[in-house]
């Protein structure tokens, strides 16, 4: 069975140039042009991978992504005329996989396509739950229980606590987290750690004195376990 591509552009000619090389890749491809239509789209079509273009009529890509992740862990990368790196942390911030600035050649884009769900295929094998003094990290059902509360928490999130708490006491640099959470392919930059990093510190910190979220300068980070 084909994989499902929903393509959320406004740009017509971007679009069926987006459909034709998904279509080549032996992805089904739906289109919608407005942020209306995405939502009613996706609910209707269940895609596998959604592309997202910020700049949109009647919902913005921000609402669109947003109503995404109140439902659903489907990977999502934004599509964005802006280079801004404000842009592409608030993408982040709200459960964006990845993102990709206009203009961007199409190869390279498919490339995104298949890491972002080959990481998400990834994570649905074999047991993954973590447990620590009031924490829970379960990658199974990407739930984050915080002091007997469940968490709403992206899914990037989610995989980079679990990356690290995984390793308790290892410290790991920001490239290696980039390489090992997002996949060599990715394309972005440190800062996207950092990101996710602080998103994490406000859920976690003061929760416990026998773990937490630690910086070490210069180098990375690490998940630290005491005693």
């Amino acid at each position: 069975m084909n994989k499902r591509a929903l393509v959320v552009e406004d740009d017509s000619n971007i679009a069926e140039l987006l459909r034709l090389y998904l279509s080549k890749d032996g992805f089904e491809v739906m289109i919608a042009a407005d942020g209306g239509k995405a939502e009613s789209s996706f609910d209707l079509f269940q895609p596998d991978v959604v592309l997202l273009d910020i700049m949109l009529p009647v919902k913005n890509g921000w609402e669109v992504c947003n109503y995404i992740r109140g439902k659903s862990t489907t990977p999502i990368i934004m599509l964005t005329a802006k280079g801004e790196t404000k842009d592409k942390v608030t993408g982040l911030e709200m459960g964006a996989d990845d993102y990709i600035t206009k203009p961007f050649e199409v190869k390279e884009l498919i490339a995104r396509v298949h890491a972002v769900m080959r990481r998400s295929e990834g994570d649905t094998v074999g047991e993954k739950k973590l447990d620590f003094d009031k924490l829970t990290i379960n990658l199974d059902s990407y739930e984050l229980i915080v002091d007997g509360e469940k968490i709403d928490t992206p899914p990037k999130e989610m995989e980079l606590l679990y990356h690290l708490a995984s390793s308790p006491n290892r410290v790991f640099t920001r490239n290696q987290l980039l390489d090992e959470v997002w996949g060599f392919d990715y394309f972005g930059d440190s800062r996207t750690v950092d990101v996710h990093i602080k998103r994490l510190r406000e859920k976690l910190e003061g929760v416990s004195d026998k773990w937490s979220l630690k910086t070490v300068w210069g180098v990375g980070y690490k998940f630290e376990v005491m005693g």
